[in-house]
């Protein structure tokens, strides 16, 4: 794993500007003279220097104003009526607050963890804010340090014993206890001051930044490194705050295995888990929150890479507003809309961090936020803002009312993670991601009692949001939803314990081919399954075109003695759904709407429709089962409906498949005239070796090899992914992969003429043209699963798109 960043000695040379400012006797020397932290030798020992508030007066300030909010008018509202009832609150806090052994609130249970420094931390930006009829009230800021010193007697002593989760000794409580400490300034007292440093000193130990492992790395290093610097700002010790910064060294390079970014735009914790709207989220709004604060300081960061990864790891999981499910770990059950509040978080960093970013990068970023504010319908983003942080409501309503500022429509295309076995399609007017689990990436995670029955959310769940349905797994989804039933998926119906397998995501199945190709436009995505907690192995493929999905699967098998399934899809709608089964009677053709209905067809060709969601085509397959129903959660008691629509493979199935067409957004008209036009589509082979589909009217021939072997004009070396797309100009472009990461060449062949390479690829060691196509690629093992795509010029005989692509 990379460990250090190609900027280190740059952020370095800040570090060693900034030991002009540490006095010797804050400083741990070498026996050579030279100083040195947790990241090593830094600069050469320099002369004592008396260090004052000069320096962190600017940091707290900053602090404060970035932190506490700033930017807007706080007599204008909404501000006004939002800091009137902070104010509010904060007095209702002082004036209850009755320290006691074992209790600091009579209407609180102690200690808490949580609830408590959250009421400090209150009435601490209370007293920092204006507007709220207690700013600078000393008798609050009193009362404030009274709170944290009363909190650090009874828990937080430095003789304390650590009980539970690690994660608040270390990070929750010092950060917020630290927080509102630095809010009131001196009125906590220099031995109250000198007794939470050594409290957080013995719980955040300088050892804790030594090592980038364990609970030290990605988001709860870059946590550790604000508590580091805020004890650094509540004590004026320029040392802290020089550890503070080059502790973040290794958050910043991108790495190839465990918790870090990767150059594709995967970001991993709890090494098993994709996170960016969790922990990634986290990550971002610390290091907003330093970059802001620590510019123009000795101790600026200089690290650029956070910010390719807003558009490259963060952007592609936000839509209209919301942070897809597929990346937020075992939190997506947490609460309703969390997937929006998610979605406002990565908003307000980005936000942010513009103001550390280019021009060029904060002028997009804001066109960017802007978009998503104004299509989150469903939970407006400024007005959630309004209860949340003032700092971002106010940078968020000065872009939306900033004419000169243009929206930045939703993007499409295709991005492919193949290390997060994740991928997001996007065209006009609607948006689906694909949730996957190999041998590095986990089934679900569960932990702290969360998701326990998220087990099949990487068994291939697809989802999918039309234009209108924002809230699809927002709204109470995941406590109401069939957990064997997940969208997408095909599952053994083996019934599963409550938090089944590993915690924290350790539930890695042996798959290596799990991934794809994509030009970047369209994809062919694949994944062998291996069924969670059983012996169901299944060969699944999703083909990402301009309106519709194509799914197939092959050599589904099992012997777990129980019927297997394929979830066509499973909407939380009470929507009509209608359903043409080639000779159902005529009540089926018109559609049913009934509580608890189940209907079976058996059928060769059809197709279903929801109303105002989207259309299916099923061509071939087996009985399609559907099931209108009520669902209640076990714990909140929410009721929703769901339209569900399942194939059934039967009981221990020998090479079962599957073949259908999701059609997001489709009318009823649309679904049926995609039924009837039998050419629009050719599946060229549905096995356990190879699945590959044709689609004339785009042009495309798209194959995952999951052995060597050939199909469609295709021929492969070796198990790999291949699309090919002929775009109608007399030019082609043939896109591999190499999705279990092992090839040290791979020979790919086209069987149509070409007449030359335009465009190749420095991993491209041969290529023959004329009467077909023969390229040879060396060590895509390389490449983390990426694409590499090659462009050709076809002769003008052979340039018709839709022509003969030989023989499946």
């Amino acid at each position: 794993m990379d460990r250090y960043p190609r900027r280190l000695f740059l952020q370095l040379s800040g570090v060693a500007a900034a030991g002009a400012l540490i006095p010797a006797s804050e400083a741990s020397t070498s026996g050579t003279g030279a100083l040195t932290t947790s990241a090593g030798v830094l600069s050469p020992a320099l002369p004592p220097v008396r260090t004052g508030d000069g320096v962190f007066d600017p940091l707290r300030r900053r602090w404060r104003e970035v932190t506490a909010g700033s930017g807007f008018d706080a007599a204008a509202e909404p501000y006004r009526t939002r800091l009137a009832m902070l104010g509010t609150a904060a007095a209702r806090y002082r004036d209850t607050m009755a320290p006691a052994d074992g209790s600091l609130w009579p209407d609180q249970p102690f200690p808490s963890f949580v609830a408590t420094q959250r009421r400090l931390l209150t009435m601490a930006r209370v007293y920092a804010l204006p507007g709220t009829g207690l700013t600078g009230d000393a008798k609050l800021a009193e009362a404030v340090a009274t709170g944290i010193d009363h909190y650090r007697r009874q828990v937080y002593a430095a003789d304390a014993d650590q009980v539970g989760n690690w994660w608040h000794w270390r990070i929750g409580v010092p950060k917020t206890l630290l927080d509102a400490a630095v809010l009131i300034g001196t009125h906590l007292t220099g031995p109250q001051t000198g007794a939470l440093r050594d409290a957080v000193d013995h719980f955040v130990p300088e050892c804790l930044l030594d090592d980038y492992s364990g609970t030290s790395t990605g988001a709860n290093r870059v946590d550790l490194c604000v508590v580091t610097l805020l004890r650094a700002m509540l004590t004026s010790d320029a040392r802290k705050a020089a550890l503070a910064v080059s502790a973040l060294s290794p958050v910043f390079p991108y790495v190839s295995e465990g918790d870090g970014f990767y150059r594709d735009g995967s970001f991993i914790q709890h090494t098993f888990t994709p996170y960016q709207g969790a922990y990634g989220a986290s990550l971002l709004t610390g290091l907003a929150t330093l970059f802001a604060v620590l510019r123009g300081s000795p101790w600026e960061i200089t690290d650029q890479n956070i910010f390719d990864a807003v558009e490259r790891s963060f952007a592609p999981f936000v839509h209209d507003g919301f942070c897809m499910d597929l990346v937020r770990g075992r939190g997506v059950g947490r609460e309703p809309y969390g997937d929006h509040r998610r979605g406002r978080e990565i908003a307000s960093a980005i936000l942010l961090l513009g103001s550390s970013a280019s021009a060029a990068e904060g002028a997009r970023w804001q066109g960017m936020v802007k978009g998503w504010a104004l299509r989150d319908t469903r939970e407006p983003m400024l007005k959630a803002a309004e209860s949340g942080d003032l700092a971002f409501h106010a940078r968020l309503a000065a872009i939306l009312g900033d004419d000169a500022i243009p929206a930045t429509e939703e993007p499409v295309g295709h991005r492919l993670l193949a290390m997060s076995a994740r991928a997001v399609h996007r065209r006009p007017g609607w948006c689906a991601g694909l949730s996957m689990a190999s041998y590095r990436i986990g089934h679900y995670e569960h932990g702290n009692g969360e998701n326990l029955r998220g087990w099949h959310t990487g068994s291939g769940m697809l989802y999918w949001w039309a234009e209108g349905h924002g809230d699809q797994y927002s709204d109470s989804f995941w406590p109401t939803v069939d957990p064997y039933r997940l969208p997408g998926t095909t599952v053994s119906t083996r019934r599963l314990a409550d938090g089944a397998g590993e915690a924290w995501g350790d539930t890695c199945p042996p798959a290596r081919w799990v991934g794809g190709a994509t030009d970047g436009t369209y994809a062919t995505v694949g994944q062998h399954l291996y069924g969670f907690e059983s012996t169901m192995e299944a060969f699944k493929s999703w083909f990402f075109l301009d309106d519709a999905v194509l799914c197939l699967g092959a050599g589904i098998t099992s012997g777990d003695g129980v019927p297997v399934e394929t979830i066509v899809d499973n909407r939380r709608t009470d929507a009509v759904l209608t359903v043409d089964d080639r000779g159902a009677d005529a009540l089926l053709r018109t559609g049913y709407r009934r509580t608890d209905a189940l209907l079976t067809v058996d059928y060769e060709e059809g197709w279903a429709h929801i109303a105002g969601h989207g259309g299916y085509v099923l061509p071939s397959c087996p009985r399609l089962n559907t099931l209108s129903e009520e669902r209640t959660g076990d714990s909140d008691q929410m009721t929703r409906s769901y339209v569900t629509l399942w194939l059934d493979h039967g009981v221990d199935p020998r090479s079962a498949g599957y073949v259908y067409l999701l059609l997001p957004g489709a009318s009823l008209a649309e679904t049926r005239a995609r039924a009837a036009d039998l050419g629009w589509a050719r599946v060229l082979v549905n096995t356990a070796r190879r699945q590959g589909v044709h689609v004339p009217s785009l042009g495309i021939t798209a194959v995952n090899f999951w052995n060597d072997g050939a199909a469609g004009g295709l021929t492969a070396s070796a198990p790999c992914a291949v699309l090919v797309r002929e775009r109608g100009d007399g030019t082609a472009t043939l896109t591999v992969s190499d999705p279990r990461r092992g090839l040290s060449e791979l020979t790919v062949t086209w069987d149509r003429p070409v007449a030359e390479i335009l465009h190749g690829h420095p991993l491209l060691t041969s290529a023959t043209t004329g009467a077909n196509l023969t390229l040879t690629f060396g060590r895509l093992s390389d490449r983390g699963g990426g694409s590499k795509t090659i462009t050709v010029r076809l002769p003008p005989s052979a340039s018709l798109p839709g022509g003969s692509h030989g023989p499946a």
